[in-house]
């Protein structure tokens, strides 16, 4: 046998085993502790993994992971309707650990319910 297709075999072999993907996983949200809440839109991000937002409630802002761009559109989330300075009703599940983040299960946008799950 060649050394070059054996070579290869074993690089891929690497790492497919060494390669880790970053994803925060949901397992990292509390679904104990329901978040509900009107804020205000300071940004808006439509891009993946998943489309974002910061929107703040009170004296706090939130990072809110929303769902994948294609999971937004299949579900007729008006991307073009979250705009900065547009109110926005969220509500999710905070991360366990970074105090400022939480999950969006559902999104109001002009009082119509959108679920992003």
């Amino acid at each position: 046998m060649k050394k070059g297709p054996l070579l290869v075999v074993v690089v891929m072999t690497l790492l497919a085993f060494s390669f880790r993907p970053y994803h925060h996983g949901w397992a990292n949200y509390d679904q104990n502790k329901t978040l509900d809440y009107v804020g205000t839109v300071e940004a808006f991000t439509f891009e993946n993994p998943h489309a974002t937002a910061r929107v703040k409630d009170k004296k706090k802002t939130w990072l809110v992971i929303l769902a994948p761009t294609s999971r937004m559109e299949s579900r007729g989330v008006p991307s073009d309707k979250i705009v900065k300075g547009s109110k926005l009703r969220v509500v999710g599940y905070p991360h366990k650990k970074i105090r400022d983040e939480m999950r969006a299960e559902r999104i109001y946008v002009d009082n119509v319910k959108y679920e992003l799950r």
